[in-house]
């Protein structure tokens, strides 16, 4: 997918690469404007192949290709991770600028085959250097680019935490975006060259860029482990079940002598063995203790949509999906083991102990 973005960033790299092409075919005059073009459009055929490659390479090791598109950024490609190993991520990483060197290793042979300096010698001379530049700006070892998902990869095989290689590889990130800003200022004046201010501004772009992205790499990481740990059982406030038409006295006697590990259980409502509400405190309060053991339970219960339940045997990422699933339900939902009541869970405390931040 092509987004509106993307154009901006032709127009401007077309500006970029204008002086190039009249350096090296002064011939073209006006003409050097549309050669730049094209030079581009082709530096967007490569992005593409990358992405491409990416994709591939995510659907060859079984994952769920959900987007590949080109941006303002250059290209995109996202995937389902739930299944990826440090192996797996490095491969699926490295066939990207992989493409981009055989791209320019062809476009060299072409340009070397030319019997002149023909413009398509410098069309294949070009799109060799870019496809060369890019290939090696992607495995620049910092996220949010290609090399820093390798050095993520072995980061998290030599540790055996992913949180620990995305750490590394986002601060060099980080450290590759100031240096890149930096660049196009310190560079051109220790040449003693005039400082471009597009190029300036494009740098500064960049960096920008890859800060904000390695940073939500990060964060993305930090949630990763987050959910990898989540345990329904110890998110749960503690719950005892009672048939739903129990008197509101029952209701009273079993929440009074319902302390679990010094908190105090919740109350969950039953019908034939499935969870259809939990009692309201302030509900129970209310009723006067004279008509409380004629007072059915449900009449202070608040109703469970039907599937609001999550099985506590699942861990991690399994039940982080299913409390997805039963919050599309009902934003509260019991928990339950081996078909027995345990705990009732509200979505909004799932999702606190995923983003803490």
């Amino acid at each position: 997918m092509l987004q509106p973005s993307a154009l901006i960033m032709v127009v401007v790299l077309t500006i970029l690469f204008v002086p190039t092409v009249r350096s090296m075919s002064p011939e073209l005059g006006p003409q050097a404007v549309a050669g730049s073009l094209v030079l581009v459009v082709m530096l967007m055929v490569s992005v593409f192949l990358h992405e491409v490659a990416h994709a591939f390479a995510a659907r060859s090791r079984g994952m769920t290709v959900h987007e590949l598109a080109l941006t303002f950024w250059g290209g995109h490609t996202a995937y389902s991770d739930l299944r990826t190993t440090p192996g797996t991520a490095a491969f699926i990483a490295v066939v990207g600028p992989a493409t981009n060197l055989v791209l320019a290793v062809l476009a060299w042979v072409g340009y070397l085959l030319q019997p002149d300096a023909s413009n398509l010698a410098l069309l294949f001379y070009v799109t060799a250097f870019a496809n060369a530049a890019v290939a090696v700006f992607n495995l620049l070892p910092g996220l949010p680019l290609d090399g820093g998902q390798i050095t993520e990869s072995a980061v998290w095989a030599a540790t055996g935490s992913r949180l620990s290689g995305t750490r590394v590889a986002a601060w060099t990130g980080r450290l590759l975006a100031v240096a890149l800003a930096a660049a196009a200022i310190v560079v051109p004046t220790l040449r003693g060259q005039q400082v471009q201010l597009l190029i300036v501004v494009w740098a500064g772009l960049i960096g920008s860029f890859m800060w904000t992205a390695a940073s939500g790499a990060l964060a993305q990481s930090r949630a990763r482990a987050r959910i990898d740990a989540l345990d329904p059982r110890r998110l749960a406030v503690p719950a005892v079940a009672v048939p739903v038409e129990a008197p509101v006295s029952q209701v009273r006697e079993v929440a009074r002598g319902a302390q679990l590990g010094g908190i105090q259980a919740q109350v969950v409502l039953v019908d034939h063995g499935q969870a259809v509400g939990f009692v309201d405190d302030a509900a129970l309060a209310a009723v006067p203790d004279a008509v409380a053991a004629a007072t059915p339970a449900w009449q202070v219960m608040v109703a469970l949509a039907p599937g609001a339940v999550v099985d506590g045997s699942l861990r991690g990422p399994a039940f982080h999906a299913a409390a997805i699933e039963a919050s599309r339900r009902s934003p509260v939902f019991v928990v339950v083991d081996s078909g027995r009541v345990v705990g009732l869970l509200r979505a909004a405390d799932v999702a606190r102990a995923v983003h803490l931040d």
